[in-house]
């Protein structure tokens, strides 16, 4: 069958991949090295609504997050293995804290920052994590959401880390005037403290001292994610799965990325570190090529990101669907669309014709689409930065990587038909921490069951046309209905619940929830005020539609699509149905 298969090889920059020759010995040394090459040029910028802005050359964000490294290992005593947690949003001490775990030899799980404790407190219990970097914003329910956790060190962060000191405290002021900076309860350090606490044990470069006892096949991330079912479960990365994504990604594109560098090349990060796009593409992989990476911290509303399009000259942007199409309603975008920008990437979630169409007129600068999930460590597929990409493809497989179009049975699809998409190749996670059965289903003799559907062309370029799990996709995150559904089916009045998703212009489907009452005087406010004690906000659904039964097989089974059919037939008739119930 392999012979069949469309060659796509020919779109990459070198040819002959092995999976063996990596960058770097560790990512550690990957990230050394690269700040060791661009020493005193930009590595990160933040900036904040009112346009202050503060930067870290790359031979700091070196020296800074060799401290880190010291820290957790010689301070706090931990040994390869242990998880540390950084809950943040995007803010200069975040990638700090990352590169001193990956120095450290540690292993990462990055946790969103406006989780309830309820949310957070599941994640650190089941990653098992013993440190945790977290925002001074949540301070105030950290109590809470520790409890049950194995965590015993807290080091907290601010929005204001890292800029100059008389900022720093104005920063602070106005966010304590605001009413949100949470007061700890619990001990804990400072950033600052903790950088000084580990400068005390530096002895060199921690990638050389202390990265070298974690073999490459350990467990370098534990990132959350989840299919229909059940709570979301860790794929374990390895530190193999993420060198080899990066080296992939090399012989694919990295000529066209150092060219770009040698332009000056300025990112503008806006998705959320805590996600292995952001971090993976957003960070280190510029960190690898020397790019500036221009950091948001809260992008809502959108008219926060002004101030860095005005500052910086942005070249790069990596975005989602959702991103550039709300973008091209914002009047000031419009009004002066920035001309500098030479590459905007877009994946986690379909991008639109006319968005794509809409925002290449505009900005004079394609999207470039490419596709990867969490268990393939990132990125699976990737558009060529040449006049070969094919528009509304996700682009050709990256070195080292074989996909198959499967039908139900397991065999092979012919080009264009579209079928499940399944993939094997040196990125594919280890498994699901201490979920085997969920791995076996998931992995299966070495190819990867995406549950996407999804067809290749003659040449190679995969287009996805569809999911077959039930998860939604809200503004390029996945949205678990299993999850939802436990939250809402624990309040009394709730006889049975089912979740799917309704099309939305914004986020592109949102949770609509279908419920059979035991209490005929449920209303959706009070359905609202329960789920919004337990969820974060993307998670809770946009609309309550109250039945006298679900719609069932002679099974049993509840029959998602109708109530998905019956979803999309109430948007089409009003479009602005979605945002009720909010």
């Amino acid at each position: 069958m392999a012979d069949a298969r469309p060659d796509w090889h020919r779109h990459y920059d070198k040819p002959g991949f092995d999976p063996e020759r990596m960058l770097a010995p560790s990512l550690g040394a990957l990230m050394a090295e690269a700040c060791a090459e661009y020493g005193s040029q930009a590595a990160f910028s933040i900036v904040l609504p009112n346009g202050w802005s503060a930067s870290l050359d790359f031979a700091t964000v070196d020296r800074l997050s060799d401290d880190c490294a010291w820290y957790l290992r010689r301070e706090l005593g931990l040994a390869p293995g242990d998880v540390v947690a950084i809950q943040a949003p995007n803010i200069l001490s975040y990638p700090i804290a990352a590169y001193g775990v990956f120095k450290a030899g540690l292993t990462l799980t990055g946790l969103n920052p406006l989780f309830t404790p309820a949310e957070a407190r599941y994640q650190l219990a089941d990653s098992g994590a013993r440190a945790l970097f977290v925002i001074d914003l949540a301070g105030d329910r950290l109590a809470e959401t520790l409890e049950g956790t194995a965590v015993e060190h807290i080091v907290r962060l601010s929005v204001g880390d890292l800029f100059p000191a008389w900022r720093r405290a104005l920063i602070s002021a106005s966010l304590r005037r605001q009413g949100r900076l949470g007061r700890f309860t619990v001990p804990s350090l400072s950033l600052a403290q903790a950088l000084r606490r580990g400068r005390r044990h530096n002895r060199g470069p921690a990638a050389d001292h202390l990265a070298r006892d974690r073999a490459l096949d350990d467990v370098a991330m534990i990132q959350y994610t989840s299919g229909t079912t059940g709570r979301p479960k860790g794929a374990e990365i390895s530190e193999r799965n993420l060198l080899v994504n990066m080296t992939q990604g090399e012989h694919f594109t990295g000529d066209t990325m150092r060219r770009l560098r040698g332009e000056g090349a300025t990112s503008l990060l806006i998705l959320p570190l805590y996600h292995i796009y952001a971090l993976i593409i957003g960070t280190m992989h510029a960190t690898r090529y020397g790019t500036h990476v221009v950091l948001i911290p809260n992008p809502r509303p959108l008219s926060n990101l002004r101030p860095a399009f005005e500052r910086f000259e942005i070249t790069v942007l990596p975005g989602i669907n959702t991103l550039f199409a709300e973008l091209l309603r914002q009047d000031w975008f419009v009004a002066n669309p920035p001309r500098s920008l030479r590459l905007c990437f877009s994946g986690a979630a379909p991008l639109a014709k006319e968005t794509r169409e809409r925002w290449q007129e505009l900005t004079g600068c394609p999207i470039y689409e490419g596709y990867g999930l969490t268990e393939g460590t990132c990125v699976i597929t990737s558009s060529p930065l040449h006049a070969e990409a094919k528009p509304g493809s996700v682009g050709v497989p990256i070195p080292g990587t074989e996909i198959r179009i499967v039908d139900e049975g397991g065999h092979d699809l012919p080009p264009g038909e579209p079928g499940e998409v399944i993939v094997r190749g040196p990125q594919v996670m280890r498994g699901y921490r201490g979920r085997a059965a969920e791995t076996a289903e998931t992995v299966r003799d070495g190819w990867l069951h995406t549950g996407d559907i999804g067809f290749l062309d003659e040449d190679g370029f995969l287009t996805i046309v569809d999911r077959k799990k039930d998860m939604l996709l809200v503004s390029g995150f996945n949205v678990y209905p299993a999850e939802i559904e436990a939250v809402l089916a624990a309040h009394p009045g709730v006889a049975e619940v089912a979740v799917v998703g309704a099309p939305d212009d914004r986020s592109g489907e949102v949770p609509w929830a279908y419920v059979v009452r035991t209490d005929p005087t449920l209303d959706a406010d009070t359905l609202a005020q329960h789920a919004a004690a337990e969820l974060t906000n993307y998670k809770r659904p946009r609309r309550y539609v109250f039945l006298d039964a679900l719609p069932k097989s002679p099974v049993g089974k509840i029959l998602r699509r109708e109530l998905r059919d019956m979803a999309r037939a109430e948007v089409k008739s009003d479009p602005a149905v979605p945002q009720a119930n909010q």
